[in-house]
């Protein structure tokens, strides 16, 4: 019978999946689009909040300017993904920003973008997490009162979905995505057509209010700022473009091709909701603040007023308050942006996958979990953003400072690399027509380069006191937590090369058999030891009660042991020490010697026998481990209770300990770290 552990776990994640089974994972076109892109698409849900709240520190005169802010980031979202269609067929491995920078521009670029984005997947799921539940308290009241609740619920529904495998994620996705895009497109071309063909005078909740500026007395050079401020804040509808290039070996053949098109496909849907959602707005006069308590004139308008999100305003304006649409609006806004954190559920693992294999992180990170999918990765990123949920207590705003720049600086430096690749394939290129192909490519990737580069400068002076100087502290720390972890396992496969030496035999073996008591165990252990045929061979035991210990002898000399039982003296009645310096000095006559120390061990079937049994066992031998010439050899002795442990459920639990990878490839430097 199953467990109740091991049988939950099977209902939340469903059976294990076989490892031959992986290629039927992988994604067509129709489900890759909601899996990679939910993250861009559903920026639309969050970024017009972002451009019409930070124009409202100007007042509502400023809202002019956000038709052109719009069109600016629909400029770079142009410029970006053309770019990484570039990308997705240069480098198709999956590998995307990563591998990009660290085969053109080495090793520490290739690490820079690594931390970048590891930090940017956590803030994604934040972000977008944060923002579902803001979408969803502005229809149901009580969800705004628990957001950080919920929005943890959300992280671990999310969590165990993914766990499930990548195709199953993706086919529940699908359904909630292509609803979104229907239903955004839809209300958008209703209140455009309502508004500029028949005429209708739509006002949102909010057009009434007057809103108060916080800073009314900008100079020329500070309005400017303040506009390029709302462009880096409006920037995050490019967040999760760079998913797909991560994410190619997921795709079904031919994988690059079907990854470029899928690009294409979000790259067109993010402009036309974004534009077409900030088009409304103006056109519907409606408010957003960033401090209502303060940036609102309190009369007639605002009594009682409490400001609901962008896109719930303008459903409400376009459907009518109470109207079914707008609840049916706000709900699939709330869960494509749940859904939206999935695109850095299925990001952050395949990197880590990759830096682990690149040795820059824990090789727990590049195994698979019963579903196939990179489990560790994704329990990882899920404990992460829920810590980021609670210590931002799941509002959007402090969230999205953090926001973009680790996004950036991954463009950048991926373009900048595919600058350098196409560089080097045209040094050898002679075909014509492969020429013109490539030079059209780097022409596109160099003006990526520098739009992206412009934007990366734009949020760092314009967010870097709000926010963005911890996300790139916690960049600092990865990089550097990376790269020590990398020195370590260089380290250790150094040390355990082989030498062309043969290895020198022992001269002399010495057996030390430890003894507590004279019962089953010991004398197992003594007849093993002797089986052994060592060159000496002693039992020791410590005298930390002179009762006691007389007892041992007195029945060792009644059985006559045919070994000699040294009684090694402890007056502070310590254990462990004794036995370190008794074997310290039976090696210490001869370095070419080595000891071998015989531990009895009980076998138990229960957790909490464990707490009472083999303690002293485990303090000798964790402490003789780092003796050198010394040999531990555990000999267990089976209790009764072990008989009734379910050793099948106990093989299936160690056969999903971290794999150790191909024996035939070699030593590799995180096997040891493994056990």
């Amino acid at each position: 019978m199953a467990s109740t552990t091991s049988l939950a776990k099977r209902l939340l994640l469903g059976r294990p999946f076989r490892s031959d089974k992986l290629q039927h994972t992988l994604l067509p076109k129709r489900i890759a689009l909601p899996v990679f892109a939910s993250d861009a698409l559903s920026s639309v849900a969050y970024a017009p909040d972002e451009i019409l709240l930070t124009l409202s520190i100007a007042g509502a005169a400023a809202y002019v300017f956000s038709p052109w802010v719009t069109l600016a980031v629909a400029v770079v979202m142009v410029t970006v993904v053309a770019s990484y269609r570039q990308n997705v067929h240069a480098y198709p491995s999956g590998g995307g920003d990563y591998e990009v920078a660290t085969v053109n521009l080495g090793p520490k670029f290739g690490l820079s973008v690594a931390s970048a984005l590891l930090v940017d997947y956590i803030l994604t799921v934040s972000v977008s997490v944060a923002s579902g539940v803001s979408n969803l308290g502005s229809v149901v009241p009580w969800v705004a009162e628990h957001k950080v609740f919920i929005a943890i619920i959300a992280i671990i529904l999310l969590s165990a979905v993914n766990l499930r495998g990548l195709r199953e994620s993706g086919t529940a996705f699908a359904a909630p995505t292509y609803l979104f895009i229907v239903v955004i497109v839809g209300m958008i071309l209703t209140g455009l057509f309502r508004v500029f063909v028949l005429n209708e005078d739509l006002r949102a909740p909010s057009a009434a209010l007057t809103i108060v500026a916080e800073h009314d007395d900008l100079t020329q050079a500070g309005f400017a700022f303040l506009l390029l401020r709302t462009f880096s804040s409006g920037c995050a509808a490019l967040t999760g473009v760079e998913a797909i290039s991560n994410g190619v070996p997921a795709f079904k053949k031919p994988k690059s091709r079907n990854a470029a098109t899928t690009l294409m496909w979000l790259g067109g849907l993010s402009i036309v909701m974004l534009t077409g959602m900030v088009l409304l707005a103006r056109a519907t006069h409606l408010k957003f603040v960033e401090n209502p308590m303060t940036q609102i004139v309190p009369n007639a308008a605002s009594e009682g007023y409490v400001q609901k999100t962008v896109t719930t305003q303008l459903a409400e304006t376009v459907f009518g308050n109470g109207s079914i649409l707008l609840y049916l609006v706000g709900g699939v806004t709330a869960l494509i942006l749940f859904l939206a954190a999935n695109t850095a559920f299925n990001g952050f693992p395949v990197l880590g996958s990759i830096l682990a294999q690149d040795r820059y992180l824990p090789r727990q990170f590049h195994t698979r979990g019963d579903r196939l999918a990179f489990s560790n990765g994704i329990f990882f990123l899920a404990v992460a953003a829920m810590v980021l949920v609670v210590a931002f207590e799941a509002e959007v705003t402090k969230l999205i400072q953090l926001y973009i720049v680790g996004v950036f600086v991954s463009f950048t430096l991926s373009q900048a690399g595919m600058i350098r690749h196409w560089n080097r394939l045209l040094r050898t290129q002679r075909d014509l027509v492969q020429r013109r192909r490539m030079l059209r490519s780097r022409a596109i990737n160099t003006f990526g380069m520098l739009l992206t580069g412009a934007v990366l400068i734009i949020v760092l002076i314009t967010k870097f006191l709000l926010g963005a100087w911890i996300a790139i502290a916690v960049m600092l720390v990865l990089y550097a937590l990376m790269v020590a972890i990398h020195r370590h396992y260089t380290r250790v496969a150094e040390e355990l090369k082989p030498t062309d030496e043969r290895p020198i035999l022992p001269s002399r073996n010495h057996a030390i058999v430890l003894v507590s008591k004279v019962h089953q165990p010991t004398l197992r252990a003594l007849a093993y030891a002797q089986a052994t045929r060592p060159d000496t061979l002693t039992a020791v035991t410590v005298n930390v009660d002179d009762n006691d210990t007389r007892a041992i002898q007195a029945e060792w000399e009644r059985r006559q042991l045919p070994v000699a039982l040294a009684v090694v003296e402890s007056p502070y009645r310590e254990i462990t020490r004794p036995i370190l310096d008794f074997v310290k000095n039976t090696r210490r006559a001869s370095p070419r010697d080595v000891v071998t120390v015989f531990v009895p061990e009980y076998v138990v079937g229960r957790w909490w026998e464990n707490l009472l049994h083999n303690q002293s066992a485990l303090r000798i031998k964790g402490r003789l481990l780092f003796e050198p010439g010394v040999m531990v050899t555990s000999v267990p002795w089976q209790l009764r209770s072990s008989q009734d442990r379910d050793l099948d459920r106990l093989d299936r639990v160690l056969s999903r300990a971290p794999a150790r990878g191909p024996r035939s490839h070699g030593t590799d430097p995180g096997d040891g770290d493994q056990s």
